[in-house]
């Protein structure tokens, strides 16, 4: 993925071998198909390509499938299209390099909440108390980290990230994003403890948990309310 630091359009030039800078021909570029061909290596330099590469055409194939599904032909496949692949570049930028670029989250905020405009998903409303609370919600957690560790728990990338996430879902999805963001954070961030040995100083991005958790809200909300409206009535004594 390019990153936006590196100085270079994200058109401009054009595709090439990140190894030996050769530009690709377009027969060498097609999505998941050219990898196959040359079998993983550049055809020039004859050195291996990125796994990754094939993974992000793959997974933005399934994304826009689910989406053709869930919104079909319309204005909403290509709002949420967008959301979808920034979330997914997000992913592989923030576990590569641990950084999420506001060159994504900030245009993302404006694209979501005029977005919000022109489909039902949500209302503007809903899409602008999204963005506050998103923001708001994880400065005031890294905040308190800050007060009570006396060191950064979390960025300023992610609460950009969570505030772009409320512009699309709404403010109703945040509960549980948030939740659920922590819950896999937590399983992987313990996991990743014990097996590097260094304690509590492990650094995890929280960009891929943030990501991760919007994905299942956008495509699984029925499902997820479902669970949720099933718990309180087994929790809670209906007297």
């Amino acid at each position: 993925l390019r990153l936006p630091d590196e100085n270079q359009s994200i058109v401009f030039p054009a595709s090439h071998c990140p190894q030996c800078q050769t530009p690709l021909h377009w027969y060498e570029n097609i999505p998941v198909f050219s990898y196959l061909v040359l079998r993983g290596k550049c055809r020039t330099c004859r050195k291996k390509i990125s796994i990754q590469y094939p993974l992000v055409e793959l997974s933005m194939g399934f994304l826009a499938a689910a989406l053709f599904q869930v919104f079909g032909p319309g204005f909403g496949f290509f709002l949420y299209f967008f959301f979808c692949s920034a979330l997914l570049v997000i992913i592989f930028i923030d576990m590569h390099h641990q950084i999420i670029p506001d060159a994504i989250t900030l245009p993302g905020i404006a694209i979501g909440f005029i977005g919000s405009f022109f489909h039902p998903l949500i209302s503007w409303q809903q899409s602008a108390l999204g963005i506050l609370l998103g923001g708001g919600i994880l400065y005031g957690i890294a905040l308190a980290y800050y007060l009570l560790a006396k060191r950064d728990g979390m960025g300023g990338g992610d609460i950009k990230l969570l505030a772009m996430i409320g512009a699309f879902l709404g403010w109703q999805s945040l509960l549980f994003i948030i939740f659920a963001s922590s819950l896999l954070g937590s399983i992987i961030g313990i996991a990743a403890m014990f097996k590097q040995k260094k304690g509590g100083r492990t650094r995890i991005p929280f960009g891929p948990f943030l990501s991760i958790a919007a994905l299942c809200w956008l495509f699984f909300q029925p499902y997820i309310l479902k669970l949720w409206h099933l718990y309180l009535q087994l929790a809670l004594p209906t007297g």
